[in-house]
């Protein structure tokens, strides 16, 4: 089975299969590490890959809401949408598997679940800067190399976000 690996401290993403081991440098969030919605922080713990979106599309392509919009990124559209979160390429939908912690809600009844939070692995613009914190919860990668993950992974792949490894 396929397992991911990321390490908020060190802003990288290791996947470990039988045929491959690869690592990437990523961007977690800007806020840090946490749990509850609307906290802009990436969750920890233990989680899957519960939805495979944009297999079919085209390197910047442009996703809102997990629908492609029909746009492909550009500096141009940088410049007409400047505060737009861009979530290009493909996204890989994370689910928590640990009640009270990334899934469902915390004993103080805040929702801490990672899939209604949209917590992704996608794509970002290339001009981005990878390894710095700089997202809004996600996980952000090169598209490059979101499409070379994409390729490695299934649903059902599961992915344990520490904070220090």
């Amino acid at each position: 089975m396929t397992h991911i690996l990321i390490d908020i401290a060190q802003q990288t993403l290791t996947l470990s299969s039988a045929v491959t081991t690869r690592a990437y440098t990523v961007s977690t969030a800007l806020n840090g590490a946490g749990e509850v919605e609307g906290s802009e922080c990436t969750p920890r713990g233990r989680h899957v890959i519960t939805e495979k979106i944009g297999g079919e599309l085209p390197i910047n392509a442009v996703l809102r809401g997990r629908q492609p919009t029909g746009e492909i990124y550009d500096v141009a559209l940088a410049i007409q949408h400047p505060t737009r979160d861009w979530i290009l390429t493909r996204i890989l939908w994370l689910t928590g598997l640990e009640d009270g912690v990334n899934a469902g809600k915390n004993a103080d009844g805040v929702n801490v679940d990672s899939h209604a939070r949209y917590i992704y692995i996608h794509g970002t613009p290339d001009s981005e800067p990878m390894g710095e914190p700089k997202s809004h919860g996600c996980i952000r990668m090169r598209n490059q190399d979101i499409v070379d993950l994409f390729e490695h992974v299934d649903v059902g792949s599961t992915v344990e976000i520490v904070e220090s490894a």
